[in-house]
């Protein structure tokens, strides 16, 4: 009986994030498609995606985290009937992340030459430039459908962002194909096409979205007739307020990622492209829970618009439920395949590499083992982190994932991770080691917040 007053939320809670996990599993899809189009040219070109690659995942994880902060004030808003509000919370959140994608772009682009100052293997940062050209600019419709999608899950439309990145996947397997090989009479790019496919895509993406949200009758009002430039002080201080600790949130967990592709490189080109195919991998079912979090923030936000809370804390413990549910599913499919999975990225009919081809699959499938191990982790702590958001409680929470994650989790990494230690899997060791702690602290602070809060009312 008691177990079932969170069961019977599974059907709702499921309904609502299935179009977020199926827009986020799209974002993830772009990158899984030019990983296995590029695997085909060789492992060179597949860490130089990699290695391009870690320079956007920092920069997309600040633009991605800061939009965050519109969702829970919208679906405020919403509960409460109070259009206005929601109006300016979305207008104020796309300026913001417009001004971003512009800022997040340059930075990319400047911080170029940093590929030469850190050690990677020269043949992998000389394919990786041309290619972070392209893929940076793509940060600006990128982060501007952001501010769309976080204000269309606001509202629970959280169905239109995954039709618009449908689509943007489809143009981008379309383009890849013909770019990276040269069909139908274009030139053979090679990544350089993958990159061309990726910018040409985010921009149908956000123009998409904006049509089918002008399209439909509850959203139609907020995104037309936006007086953009018209601004409040305090509607731009709230929404930095709340997504700059939320973007840091999201740059921590993204960033010792990212350093994991980086003392990868360290390695040699081989486990940098065995530690792409994990983690694109891993990836893949890190998108689910992050749309059972984005559920998790839409449903924390309108009980709290209601004040609810006992009810709040009700459904946010069904959707932890149902993460850790799908986070064992995910973990026993990895394990049971951690050998077949990686074959995917290769292409074991070139001869030429397959010596490298070999070793690469051989890393990564130890890699899969350790992914299979931390899902349970990974799951919980960024639904956790979703519900926290929706409670609009975003500094401590800023400050457990920067603990977690670059206090444990980057020394075990560094430590383990040497060639003379246990290699790519002793730096998989450190992701564990993080998100297991991130996971333990999050969930101890959402269960004491929601005590305080019913106590209180």
């Amino acid at each position: 009986m008691i177990l079932s007053q969170y069961t019977k939320e599974f059907n709702y809670n499921f309904k609502l994030a299935a179009p977020v996990i199926l827009g986020m599993l799209g974002h993830t899809f772009v990158s899984f498609v030019d990983n296995v189009m590029v695997g085909q040219l060789g492992t060179a070109e597949l860490a130089a995606v990699s290695l391009g690659n870690s320079f956007m995942f920092i920069a997309m994880s600040i633009g991605i985290g800061f939009s965050t902060a519109i969702t829970p004030l919208v679906a405020e808003a919403d509960a409460a009937n109070n259009f206005s509000e929601g109006k300016s919370f979305f207008k104020h959140g796309l300026f913001l992340c417009t001004i971003l994608g512009i800022l997040l772009f340059l930075t990319v682009f400047l911080a170029e030459p940093l590929l030469y100052m850190m050690k990677q293997p020269v043949e992998v940062v000389d394919l990786a430039i041309p290619y972070l050209h392209l893929v940076a600019f793509s940060l600006i419709p990128l982060i501007v459908f952001q501010a769309f999608k976080q204000f269309s899950d606001g509202l629970s439309l959280t169905r239109y962002p995954m039709y618009a990145t449908l689509l943007a996947n489809i143009v981008n397997v379309v383009l890849n194909y013909i770019l990276i090989f040269g069909k139908f009479g274009s030139p053979e790019f090679g990544i350089v096409g993958a990159a061309y496919g990726t910018l040409i895509s985010r921009f149908v993406m956000v123009a998409h979205l904006w049509w089918l949200l002008k399209m439909k009758e509850k959203s139609k009002a907020y995104v037309t007739n936006i007086k953009i430039f018209v601004l409040d002080s305090f509607k731009m201080k709230k929404l930095i307020g709340l997504g700059t600790p939320s973007a840091m949130q999201m740059f921590f967990e993204v960033a010792i990622f990212t350093a994991a592709i980086w003392l990868s490189g360290l390695l040699g080109k081989n486990p940098q492209a065995a530690n792409q195919i994990a983690l694109n991998l891993s990836s893949m079912t890190f998108m689910v829970a992050m749309g059972l979090s984005v559920a998790s923030m839409i449903r924390v936000g309108n009980q709290k618009g209601l004040n609810q809370f006992k009810e709040l804390r009700r459904i946010a413990f069904s959707i932890f439920l149902l993460a850790v549910i799908l986070s064992v599913f995910f973990g026993g499919f990895f394990f049971i395949f951690h050998n077949e999975l990686p074959k995917l990225y290769v292409d074991y009919d070139d001869t030429k590499n397959l010596i490298d081809n070999t070793e690469v699959v051989s890393i990564a499938a130890k890699l899969m083992i350790a992914a299979a191990i931390f899902q349970i982790s990974d799951g919980i702590q960024v639904v956790v982190l979703g519900a926290l958001r929706g409670l609009q409680d975003v500094k401590i929470p800023t400050i457990i994932t920067f603990f977690s994650y670059w206090v444990i989790g980057f020394p075990v990494s560094f430590y383990f991770g040497k060639e003379e230690a246990y290699g790519s899997f002793g730096i998989w060791m450190g992701l564990l080691a993080g998100l297991t702690t991130a996971a333990i602290l999050l969930f101890i602070r959402f269960n004491y917040l929601t005590k305080r809060l019913i106590r209180e009312s």
